[in-house]
């Protein structure tokens, strides 16, 4: 290919792909944070449901944790479906029904009706992440892809952030008959509602269908996409069942080890509001400003420990190092004071976030690019499992024994032992024939 030709075509190319990035990004991001908003929101209605409806503590935390288990089984059969309709249409309808779902917890009446909803706002959100990442690998570059994926990922510590302000400002409301907590699934429910017609309408289909591109843009998209679509199938990339992925001892210490993580993470997402409610004479809307305290932190140790281990390069240790950060703020958390329990927790924060971050390098340095998908995929489902375990342990010791100390102590020795572990990681692959299957390192 002649120099004159490449450049007039390389610049076509950086230019759409950063037309699509201004396009979706946004929306993606508002998506995203709606539906982090409509997963978490019970965490602040758990008083308000057991004095309105007599949910008690441990039903609270099995219907928190139920969510995970629906999310579970149907993200599988969720993506199938959305390569067949198409990332556009199907994250149209995850919205929708996610939103609709969100919304009936409005009018949930015992515990069976509160188990049913979470189970099935778990089955309408299946799908999303992978979908807007399928919707990535259509329109966007490599090299832009992950540009785009991190911004994306971004947003969860930006929504752990603004889901309390606005959760706990909706509380307030009353008329109609309907308490606060009814008015706040409502609200947020409705919002993703109105957003999947937004979906619907700014999302395109194929790149062709993009008017916002010029005729030498989408041509230089789509030969790009298409390029890199030939040289995944040449290298032999396709399903690998996950009973062969788990023959590799690595690949099921990684699961492990993110199971580890997002079960303090979640544990943390779903009761810290109760946490700080202790702290005593607080309203909803003070409730949820302190509830933003510790995903602020977060955010900002996130960056930092990412810069250190950019120029420091460990990632183990680094991990180790934040585990075991995570571990000292949950043992101190036990304390009977709920304001140094808070601040703990706080301290908590700066660990398990940053290893939630900390963690995806090691097993993406580690997969054979033909399979990596699948084994993320496979890591994904088991640490998102965590998010059921936790709400319900944590519930069954509130209920039984009036504190949830024993579970904070079960988190910290949890992240210990993740900690240890974490130097049993391997991030580069040997080159030998392993689990009865020949290992080769995927080219990046």
């Amino acid at each position: 290919m002649n120099t004159a030709f490449a450049s007039p075509a390389a610049d076509a190319l950086e230019s759409a792909s950063s037309k699509v990035k201004r396009h979706v990004l946004p929306l993606f991001l508002i998506m995203f944070i709606a539906n982090y908003i409509d997963r978490v929101n019970v965490g602040f209605v758990n008083s308000h449901m057991q004095a309105d409806l007599g949910i008690g503590a441990a039903a609270y935390g099995l219907g928190s944790g139920l969510f995970f288990v629906g999310y579970a089984l149907f993200e599988v059969p969720s993506n199938v479906l959305m390569q067949k309709y198409g990332a556009r249409a199907w994250l149209t309808r995850i919205m929708g029904t996610w939103g609709i779902v969100a919304a009936a917890m409005a009018f949930v009446w015992n515990d069976t009706s509160f188990y049913v909803l979470r189970f099935l706002l778990g089955i309408a959100e299946a799908g999303f992440f992978p979908g807007v990442v399928y919707y990535f690998t259509q329109w966007l570059p490599q090299k832009e892809r992950g540009k785009a994926v991190a911004i994306f990922l971004g947003g969860s510590a930006f929504a752990s952030v603004l889901s309390g302000p606005i959760t706990g400002s909706l509380l307030s409301i009353r008329g109609l008959g309907l308490h606060g907590w009814q008015w706040m699934f409502l609200i947020e429910g409705g919002f993703s509602v109105l957003l999947c017609g937004a979906s619907w309408m700014l999302l395109k289909s194929r790149i062709g269908d993009a008017h916002w591109l010029s005729t030498d843009e989408q041509r230089a998209l789509q030969q790009a996409i298409a390029t890199e679509q030939a040289e995944r199938e040449a290298a032999g990339g396709g399903h690998v069942p996950a009973i062969k992925l788990l023959k590799d001892p690595q690949i099921v210490l990684f699961c492990l080890l993110y199971f580890a993580i997002q079960l303090t993470i979640y544990a943390a997402t779903f009761w810290l509001p109760t946490i700080i409610r202790k702290m005593g004479g607080l309203s909803d809307f003070q409730v949820g400003l302190f509830n933003a305290v510790p995903w602020l932190i977060a955010m900002v140790a996130m960056y930092c420990f990412a810069l250190l281990s950019a120029r420091w390069r460990f990632q183990q240790a680094w991990l180790a190092t934040a585990l075991v950060i995570a571990a000292c703020g949950l043992f101190a958390s036990t304390t009977g004071n709920a304001v140094l329990s808070f601040v703990a927790i706080c301290f908590s924060a700066i660990g398990f976030k940053a290893a939630a971050s900390l963690f995806w390098p090691i097993p993406q340095g580690y997969l054979d690019a033909r399979v990596a998908a699948g084994v993320i995929a496979l890591i994904n489902s088991v640490g998102n499992l965590g998010g059921f375990f936790a709400p319900a342990t944590f519930g069954y010791l509130q209920q039984h024994t009036g504190s949830v100390s024993g579970g904070l102590y079960g988190l910290g020795v949890a992240s210990l032992i993740a900690a240890a572990a974490a130097f049993l990681t391997r991030n580069r692959r040997p080159d030998h024939t392993q689990g009865g299957h020949a290992v080769q390192r995927g080219a990046h």
